[in-house]
């Protein structure tokens, strides 16, 4: 257990950004050069995909862990707190990737006793703008993958408690900026310009009054998180950017409201004389938990020394990159519990002060490995 456990904290300690991973990229090599497992860097851009039994194709499992941390200052006052100045691991990443390489090396040691292949992707930025997983799963990662499994550390159940649900877990996210396009003038003679911040500002106001859960009819949830345009006071600005998201089960839903969005975007710069542009720049389909790839997962949990709930997941509106993967097989990612109330871990994903009850390491390290041992004759 003390393996997978000072591993996190290394990962911990050298957070890094969407595709720039060379310490965790370096960390992950010497682990698997160590072990004298075969891998490659074909895939996508930063990412490393082990193998263990190349030579055995009739079955192949795959489990993935994202590597990438958070643009945030770490708060926590720990030994192995960030030494990355602006990045953290507030997302459990650190976590799954030492699960990921732990269980590796406890399947690699047993490998002439499992009659399949089983392949290990790591996978960088999916907290980045550009999925890791896309661009791995365009290059043809899931060509020669019959199934894959992946976790994710969760905040609301305690140490001991994994929680997965059969069909739609995640939402589909997209991401995009709205940007408003003006006309400079001299503050003086603001008649004469086109303010783009105005746009902006009268088209968040209708875009919140108008996509809500009330007027669509099911949960969508729009988020505008930045707002960019001008450079000083004495200018009129002409050029303003909202960069939002959008949340929604349905792709119709996601279709329609993303049409309404550009609708009255457009509207508000017409009115105006300025200009309206849409740029996607993040699309993440819905994560769908295929049910026997879930029971499966259900049942090696449930002889997992440690575990003593397995419990329903409740459907959530994040979204997941993973999707890229389990859309082209089956697939499955499960909740890994790593709460901790008397010992004070018990902050949410994303905040500067989340923490892992490591505990729970080797619990996601005796799942997958159970359940590589339990289906590797198939599902």
């Amino acid at each position: 257990m003390s393996y997978v456990i000072d591993l996190r904290r290394e990962l911990h300690e050298h957070p890094e950004i969407g595709f720039d991973l060379p310490e965790t990229l370096a960390i992950v090599r010497r682990e698997l050069d160590g072990m004298g497992v075969e891998y490659t860097e074909k895939y996508g851009r930063s990412s490393i995909v082990a193998t263990v039994n190349p030579e055995k194709s009739h079955f192949t499992i795959g489990i993935r862990a994202d590597m990438d941390a958070l643009p945030m200052e770490e708060q926590n006052d720990v030994t192995y707190k960030s030494k990355n100045p602006g990045k953290m691991h507030a997302c459990g990443h650190d976590a799954h990737t030492a699960i990921a390489i732990a269980a590796l090396r406890e399947i690699y040691a047993m490998r002439d006793k499992i009659s399949c292949r089983v392949k290990f992707l790591f996978q960088p930025a999916e907290e980045y703008n550009t999925s890791g997983a896309s661009l791995m799963a365009a290059d043809g990662v899931m060509d020669d993958i019959d199934c894959i499994v992946a976790l994710h550390c969760d905040t609301s159940a305690d140490v001991g408690v994994i929680n997965i649900i059969d069909g739609d877990r995640n939402a589909i996210s997209n991401g995009f900026e709205l940007n408003f396009y003006g006309k400079s003038a001299h503050a003086a003679h603001k008649s004469r310009g086109i303010d783009a911040i105005y746009m902006a500002s009268r088209a968040y106001v209708e875009l919140t009054n108008e996509i809500t859960e009330e007027k669509i009819g099911e949960t969508c949830i729009l988020n505008v998180g930045r707002v960019r345009g001008g450079e000083t006071n004495n200018i009129v600005c002409d050029y303003c950017s909202l960069f939002a998201t959008l949340r929604s089960f349905s792709d119709e839903r996601a279709e329609y409201t993303l049409s309404r969005i550009k609708e009255i975007c457009s509207s508000v710069a017409r009115e105006v004389g300025g200009r309206f542009e849409f740029v996607s720049v993040k699309h993440y389909p819905k994560v769908h938990n295929d049910p026997k790839i879930a029971e499966a997962v259900r049942a090696a949990a449930r002889r997992t020394e440690g575990v003593y709930e397995v419990g329903e997941e409740i459907r959530n509106m994040g979204g997941e990159d993973f999707s890229y993967f389990a859309n082209l097989k089956p697939g499955a990612m499960f909740r890994l519990g790593i709460r901790n109330e008397e010992r004070g871990i018990v902050n949410a994903l994303h905040k500067n002060n989340f923490d892992v009850d490591e505990r729970a390491l080797d619990i996601g390290v005796r799942v997958f490995v159970n359940f590589v041992l339990d289906n590797m004759m198939g599902i």
